[in-house]
């Protein structure tokens, strides 16, 4: 439930120590996630973190302009792991005494996945090749198969927009009641070093400053301009997306099935979404209702 999640946020927040909002949101369900696996007698788990990286799965993937652009961006983003999925994974679930175990960043598999021509893993509509293209192939065996179609070839879903577009909603309007327009205007001042630009980064800084308020802490945590998860360097490959940075994958416009109104300021308020993106994914032999 919403409030389930509202409710852990400062737990969250003081295990997880960062005031990233892309983590905060992902972690809080992890979290939560975590606590029922290990009432249930498991040790240890099998995770994803890193498949999206070495891959391109982020729907900010599609707007790539080359394959140079692409593979640089895999780079910078496996090179960030540890500040951001690496970083969740591990605490939200250390934090219950679960262990995670991610094969997709074994050393090897990353070598052989990363040689790879990076024009292979691009994103192209026109040819029915979606996001994570070579990996969804590798699973799609017609005689055995691993997962059902619509499962194998649906749209990537960011793991904090997955579990429901009501938690994210629910955050901003959460935070909305505890950060106040003047707080907002004042923030470069109360936090000068990665100043939160919304009420949500605002309202996560409060809580983190107040468990860590060494100068110390709040340097480890990274910043920057992101959309849908991006680095600061890949919003630069679409105009619209400089008004538009939020880490959610609905912030990918023209892009996510459901994604953001382009009119509807991300900052704050519950969203309103858009569905009006042609939801038939083709696939060689096989068209999929997505």
């Amino acid at each position: 439930m919403l409030q389930d999640g509202i409710d852990a946020i400062e737990d969250v927040i003081y295990h997880i120590e960062t005031y990233d909002v892309t983590t905060i949101r992902a972690s809080t369900p992890m979290f939560l996630m975590s606590r029922k696996i290990k009432s249930l007698g498991v040790k240890m788990v099998i995770s994803g973190e890193g498949s999206d990286e070495i891959f391109g799965g982020y729907l900010y993937f599609h707007k790539a302009p080359n394959k140079d652009e692409f593979h640089h961006e895999t780079c910078r983003k496996i090179k960030a792991l540890h500040q951001y999925d690496c970083l969740r994974a591990n605490k939200a679930t250390s934090a219950w005494g679960l262990e995670a175990r991610v094969p997709f960043l074994d050393k090897q598999f990353i070598n052989v996945a990363m040689s790879i021509d990076p024009e292979s893993k691009m994103i192209k509509r026109d040819e029915g090749r979606i996001e994570k293209w070579i990996l969804r192939r590798a699973f799609d065996d017609e005689e055995h198969p691993y997962l059902p179609k619509h499962i194998l070839y649906r749209q990537k879903e960011q793991f904090s927009d997955g579990v429901g577009y009501s938690w994210i909603d629910g955050l901003k309007a959460h935070a909305d009641q505890h950060v106040t327009n003047k707080m907002m205007c004042n923030a470069s001042n109360i936090f000068p070093h990665n100043t939160p630009t919304t009420k949500e980064a605002y309202y996560y800084r409060m809580i983190f400053e107040r468990f860590f308020p060494q100068n110390s802490a709040r340097l480890t945590v990274p910043g920057g301009a992101t959309v849908a998860c991006s680095t600061a360097k890949a919003v630069e490959w679409d105009a619209a997306w400089k008004n538009n940075l939020d880490p959610s994958g609905r912030a990918a416009l023209g892009v996510h099935l459901s994604a953001y109104n382009a009119e509807t300021p991300l900052s704050n308020m519950p969203s309103q979404v858009i569905d009006n993106i042609p939801r038939m994914i083709e696939v060689p032999g096989v068209a999929i209702q997505s």
